[in-house]
């Protein structure tokens, strides 16, 4: 009933809308490129993606390993053989793997951990011993240290924030935490920072086990054995090779000591099972956790210190492995050095079945249409380059590489980066530059969701008002843990980040579970949201490729910009007042009064006041901005003649490094972009304005007003590039 009641909406919906221009295209080209995307549609078949992911995921193929090469050479001549111009490329890049894995308590009891996932019956790909990789965190450091354990619940600040008020200091001592909560190089970065010695990383059942679901091989969720791999390297300082910072890992490029490299951990990390870290756990005593830290294991959760004492012993073979990526070219029939690049990494852990190749088949598919579409005779205006990158797991490396590779030649000719990565049932979710909303928002009105039959907008915007959202299609920003980064926050390429999820929950992120067979159980049996990913994502590379003016707007940009300087104001007036609460507090002893004497607590000491910072600057560069903003936006594709359209266009190409600065983040100058940055903090997590952002909360009121400076001239600078750029199309 439901989808015999939608299904008329959503053919309404198209109609109407081919009757309107689409961004980027006039009336009579915005036919042509609708009944384009049409024929596009109509050649994805869900059976390639089913039958390549069965290809792909037989065996595991982690950077350097022989299968790896093999998947790399059959997609390199599957893009050949629908008409592409491809290359691998091939860079050489350090990686740990481990030798020596060794945890075991040794007081009050003695408990070796196992380090072992089980193979489960009915998922023969569990089975293959010697193949998987064994379950750790790359770039941890090698390391042989024996202490007494502390619990630090997900090991983010404000938990060692909770320890210092409770009088418990890590210095010296190994640390316990649990996944989620943040991205895990925080864990062992931040632990080290505070002095401790080691990390354990550990999935708790209530995030990612039993509690939420049925286990593998029953349901979806993590077994009691099964282990989240993962690189630890400190990517929020730097992406890539750790040994190249800043330039490509060429074979013959200078390469920093090991020693020297930032990015690699300052203490051992490992993780474990719940199986492996409930002993562990059980054996602590001291304070009781918080309620909010405590799991789902059947013991009580304490923090310790102690009495239980562990040895954790780490030791890798540090070598370069070739890393390949496979770029395919569909050379662009009017604009050739105009680049829309469409990429998803072909690197996994173990087998990777969800991560990446759920997208990785998308793409391929994606690709296959568009190639087929190209012979016959709808070539695309702009060259498409795919591309799939080896090395994304360990950290975002074959992509970093190829970036820092091509920079310049990348800001003279890309129009865009669109990324995808793992896929499944659910939801279409995009991030990505504020510039694309429109434009995403209107291919996301044509792509019909498989289940409902309603539009794949019409589905998420549902979403978003029930959990208190407004009706409004909007992007999330930016931040870390995929492909587009070094894109658009090195070089300031326009990115979009898109994929499709939220009814396909599981634990088998990362672990040898991550196979066809819990695929096509658990993710997207049919590969239907395959099949609308790539429908997705192939209508917006194929609007960029034919668009006469590139399809960007910039007043929802600036209302995106202006809320988040608002943010930040509003923050820090909330951050004044909760310091005046807090010191008033302190003045009068509510805290000692309030504390049980039977119990050691740390009383919190006054703070320093937060100060009024000066907005002016900021706020009169976004007033002088939307004027100009609103007068770019009345420049009409209709009044502009072919010369006008290429002048605009170029204009246009590089908008988005109008926001790179030279020097960059405060401490990490890799990362240039004013606008999005992953935090120093919080890893994958964005941080909006991350210069002014993270000094405020770090409570640098001098490096605030510095950045506040500098994001001020950037917006100052992108007025004035807008205002030349009105003043050249209008001439």
């Amino acid at each position: 009933m439901k989808k015999s009641l939608f299904l008329p909406l959503l053919l309404c919906s198209i109609f109407s809308f081919a009757q309107e221009s689409i961004i980027g295209f006039s009336k009579e080209s915005a036919e042509k490129q609708i009944e384009l995307e049409s024929k596009f549609e109509a050649k994805l078949k869900t059976t390639n993606l089913d039958e390549w992911m069965q290809k792909l995921a037989a065996r595991p193929h982690w950077v350097g390993t022989e299968f790896g090469k093999e998947n790399v050479d059959w997609i390199a001549n599957k893009f050949k053989s629908w008409g592409y111009k491809t290359k691998i490329k091939e860079y050489q890049i350090l990686f740990p793997y481990p030798k020596v894995r060794l945890l075991e308590m040794t007081a009050p009891e003695v408990y070796k951990a196992k380090l072992e996932a089980k193979a489960v019956e009915g998922d023969p790909y569990t089975s293959q011993a010697d193949e998987l990789l064994p379950s750790y965190n790359a770039f941890s450091t090698d390391g042989d240290v024996e202490a007494e354990l502390v619990f630090v619940n997900y090991g983010v600040p404000k938990d060692y924030e909770e320890l210092e008020k409770l009088g418990i200091d890590v210095k010296g001592k190994i640390v316990i935490a649990k996944y989620y909560g943040s991205w895990r190089g925080i864990k062992p970065k931040l632990a080290a920072e505070k002095g401790a010695i080691g990390c354990i990383i550990y999935s708790d059942p209530k995030d990612d086990g039993y509690y939420r679901g049925d286990v593998y091989p029953k349901g979806a969720f993590k077994n009691k054995t099964g282990v989240q791999r993962g690189s630890v390297m400190d990517m929020p300082t730097y992406p890539g090779d750790v040994l190249t910072p800043g330039y490509a890992a060429t074979k013959n490029a200078e390469r920093l000591d090991r020693s020297e490299a930032k990015t690699i951990t300052k203490i051992p990390v490992l993780p474990i099972s719940y199986e492996d870290a409930q002993p562990l756990l059980e054996a602590l005593e001291g304070k009781n956790a918080p309620e909010s830290w405590r799991g789902a294991l059947p013991i009580t959760y304490k923090i310790g210190p102690g009495p239980a004492k562990v040895h954790l012993k780490l030791d890798f073979d540090w070598k370069l492995v070739p890393t390949y990526n496979v770029i395919a070219t569909l050379k662009g029939d009017e604009f050739p050095d105009e680049w829309v690049l469409r990429g998803n990494h072909h690197d996994a852990w173990v087998h990777g079945a969800n991560d990446p190749i759920s997208g990785l088949v998308a793409l391929m598919e994606e690709a296959r249409a568009v190639g087929e579409l190209a012979k016959n005779g709808n070539k695309p205006k702009r060259s498409i380059v795919y591309c799939a990158w080896d090395a994304e797991e360990p950290g975002l490396i074959g992509s970093t590489e190829w970036v820092e590779d091509h920079i310049k030649e990348l800001q003279e000719k890309a129009v865009i980066y669109i990324n995808t990565d793992g896929n499944g049932r659910g939801f279409l979710n995009v991030g990505g530059s504020h510039s694309l909303e429109g434009m995403v928002a209107q291919v996301a009105k044509v792509v019909e969701d498989p289940q409902t039959k309603v539009s794949v907008s019409e589905r998420s915007l549902a979403r978003k008002v029930l959990n208190g959202g407004e009706n409004s299609f909007e992007l999330y920003a930016l931040g870390s843990g995929s492909d587009y980064t070094p894109f658009i926050q090195h070089a300031g390429i326009p990115s979009l980040n898109l994929g499709f999820g939220g009814e396909n929950a599981g634990g088998e992120y990362h672990t040898i579970y991550d196979t066809y067979p819990h695929y096509k159980r658990f993710k997207d049996p049919k590969f239907e949201y395959g099949a609308a990913l790539a429908n997705t994502a192939g209508r917006i590379t194929l609007r960029f490729a034919n668009a006469e003016v590139l399809p960007m707007k910039f007043q929802p940009w600036f209302k995106t910009i202006k809320d988040y300087v608002q943010e930040i104001h509003t923050n820090l007036d909330e951050m004044r007042k909760e310091t005046k609460q807090h010191n008033h507090l302190v003045e009068n002893n509510i805290y000692d009064l309030t504390a049980d004497p039977t119990k050691e607590i740390i009383i919190p000491k006054k703070k320093e006041m937060v100060p009024f910072v000066d907005f002016s600057a900021l706020q009169n560069a976004l007033t002088n901005l939307e004027a100009t903003i609103d007068e770019f936006s009345t420049i009409k594709l209709e009044d502009l003649n072919d010369n006008k359209k290429e002048e605009l266009n170029a204009i246009l190409q590089k908008t988005e490094q109008q926001f790179i600065t030279e020097e960059g983040l405060p401490r990490r100058p890799w990362f240039k972009h004013q606008l999005y940055a992953p935090g120093f903090y919080t890893g994958y997590g964005v941080k909006t304005l991350p210069g002014i952002r993270e000094a405020l909360e770090q409570r640098n009121w001098e490096e605030a007003e510095q950045q506040m400076t500098i994001l001020a001239k950037t917006l100052n600078d992108f007025n004035e590039y807008l205002q030349n750029a009105i003043s050249k199309i209008e001439s």
